[in-house]
């Protein structure tokens, strides 16, 4: 079992947090961000901190488009969750659990990003822990990726039904990063025309102010 013991001037613990915050900017600097903490981690690094790492690359490679380097970072973060029970808990209290669900999610949203509608479906039921989970922000960001997804599949009703729910959490939090997604997804449908469910979403939207 290996584990990484908090370097006296906190930079390991510095770069596991960039590792696991590197998919909340642009792509370029979420890669960097990736790359940055593997080396500051190095070759010792625990296998939970690996797995975030590369499932937040994944994500990175989805926002710039590229299919087969985001599914190269899943399934390399698979591979070191698999490690996960056999460690001792990381030094980070601030890290939590990684778990097969996780992976799952992490491609539901990769698909999502990039339009695969396929890998949305086929992670749906591994993400099912993911969804159901008591960190409520995380669960209505993932909401809104499952959104995304059901809207690139033509089925507006059930997306903006998805999406209204996380909006919710996202104003009961008074959570701007929710928000600005919920408007990303509004953003990406622009019929003349939208339906009776995209109108009563923009009503949500329009009464929204933080």
């Amino acid at each position: 079992m290996v584990a990484v013991a908090v370097a006296a001037d906190g930079e390991e613990e510095r770069a596991a947090c960039r590792g696991r915050y590197a998919d909340a900017g642009n792509a370029a600097q979420g890669l960097a961000l990736v790359d940055r903490a593997r080396r500051q981690l190095g070759e010792a690094a625990p296998a939970i901190a690996s797995a975030w790492l590369g499932a937040a690359e994944a994500l990175a490679h989805a926002a710039e488009g590229n299919r087969a380097a985001a599914d190269a970072a899943l399934e390399q973060a698979a591979r070191h969750t698999e490690a996960v029970p056999d460690e001792q808990p990381p030094p980070w209290p601030w890290v939590f659990s990684f778990t097969p669900s996780k992976v799952a999610a992490a491609r539901l949203t990769c698909g999502a990003r990039l339009g695969l509608p396929e890998w949305v479906s086929a992670s749906r039921d591994a993400a099912t822990a993911a969804l159901a989970s008591g960190h409520e922000k995380q669960r209505a960001l993932l909401a809104l990726d499952l959104a995304a997804a059901h809207m690139a599949e033509g089925r507006l009703d059930g997306a903006f039904a998805i999406a209204a729910r996380a909006l919710e959490a996202g104003v009961r939090y008074r959570s701007g990063r929710i928000i600005e997604r919920a408007r990303s997804l509004r953003r990406a449908y622009t019929s003349p025309t939208p339906p009776r469910v995209i109108r009563d979403f923009d009503d949500r939207l329009h009464g929204i102010y933080l």
